[in-house]
């Protein structure tokens, strides 16, 4: 569906910042280099603890982080073979989360059944992936497509992210092309404007043209003498996950990570196409990769996170209030993120309700109106920005 793309303004809700996700994709856990073989590490996917290890064969697995014995931390243990060796008592369960030996238990007696969830996991693109939803699904879902990564034409930078903010904050962050005025210090993009927005099910696809002018157009080589240039920024979402281009220069992936309700972590890589000769940059690629990590992408990101922590600080402070917004894309962003999580929770037979425990806030009732059609707020702005 083709959304118009005319700014106004909209009153919205904040039950968006409390939704949960659709486990039913794969998630991004850990750089690849950062699992050893015979190690293991503790991960979290949405409140979900998980441990997870490498054999020496290089394969990789994810189990539940809690000992069906005692309760223990898995992630503290030792990898035996292809197995998991709690570090209490040593038992150990192999990569389905079964427990298949007690070091100390008579070996004519049936072992008890014990059994820690396990999940798929899989190694891609240098990254580690774990799909936290039924396992069932996992061989039906694809991961993102990175054609670059294997282009030797690209120079890939790996950027890692951890954000103190709701991964709904995060996400609008990326769609949101008009905030160039923060990073106006580092000669960033300016006088943007939305050209095209679309939505399905479950994506956003929005175009924007913007302008750039400075070192960072030389940089670039988008112009010799730091003039103004102009190009189309393309920024697509599709659940969970991002793709942001601009034409000619960079493919940015960025793949979401949702620890809980206040935390987000990235897995992002950033494409460049520079414009020197491969024979000068192939024998300095390595070197050269962290430095323009450090210099041209990380003080961007790192004015992003202090703008989406304190929205997150704020609102911590007073979930009720209600706040505007002028970007269409926004809009059809929220709607997405609220569509896959009550599309799941209706599968399962359950009442959609965002991260707590607590008694229904105004939020969830808003939440809850979202996917009946009843009440005001971002329900009224979702439906006004799309109309074409």
């Amino acid at each position: 569906m083709e959304l118009e793309t005319t700014l106004r303004g909209h009153t919205v809700q904040n039950a968006v910042r409390e939704v949960g996700i659709n486990p039913n994709y794969w998630y991004p856990v850990s750089w690849a280099e950062d699992l050893k073989p015979e190690a293991v590490i503790p991960v979290v996917v949405w409140q979900q603890p998980i441990a997870l290890y490498r054999d020496r064969a290089g394969n990789v697995y994810a189990i539940e982080d809690a000992c069906p014995h005692k309760g223990v931390e898995l992630h503290k243990g030792k990898v035996e073979g292809d197995r998991l060796a709690c570090p209490y008592h040593g038992w150990e369960f192999d990569p389905s989360g079964q427990c298949v030996n007690i070091p100390y238990y008579p070996d004519t007696q049936k072992l008890p059944c014990a059994s820690a969830r396990s999940y798929p996991a899989q190694e891609r693109y240098g990254i580690v992936w774990v799909f936290p939803g039924d396992p069932t699904l996992a061989e039906q879902v694809s991961l993102p497509e990175i054609p670059e990564y294997d282009d030797p034409a690209c120079f890939g930078i790996p950027i890692p992210g951890h954000f103190q903010s709701h991964f709904s904050i995060c996400n609008e962050n990326t769609m949101d092309v008009f905030h160039g005025h923060l990073h106006e210090n580092l000669q960033g993009w300016y006088d943007p404007q939305l050209l095209k927005l679309k939505e399905t099910d479950n994506s956003v696809l929005a175009q924007y043209r913007v302008h750039y002018k400075g070192w960072i157009t030389k940089f670039l080589g988008l112009s010799s003498d730091g003039g103004v240039t102009t190009r189309i920024v393309t920024v697509h979402y599709q659940y969970p996950h991002y793709h942001s281009s601009m034409e000619g220069v960079s493919s940015l992936y960025l793949m979401r990570l949702p620890v809980g309700l206040k935390e987000t972590r990235s897995f992002s890589m950033l494409f460049l196409r520079l414009p020197f000769p491969r024979w000068l940059v192939d024998p300095i690629r390595k070197p050269l990769m962290p430095l323009i990590r450090k210099y041209f992408f990380m003080p961007f990101l790192m004015q992003d996170v202090e703008m989406m922590e304190s929205e997150q600080l704020n609102y911590g402070r007073d979930a009720q209030r209600r706040y505007v917004e002028i970007n269409p894309a926004i809009i059809a962003l929220q709607r997405v993120i609220f569509r896959q999580y009550t599309q799941f929770k209706q599968q399962l037979g359950v009442a959609p309700r965002p991260g707590s425990q607590e008694a229904m806030t105004q939020n969830e009732q808003d939440s809850q109106a979202l996917t009946t059609g009843q009440g005001s707020g971002l329900l009224e702005a979702i439906v006004d920005s799309s109309r074409v």
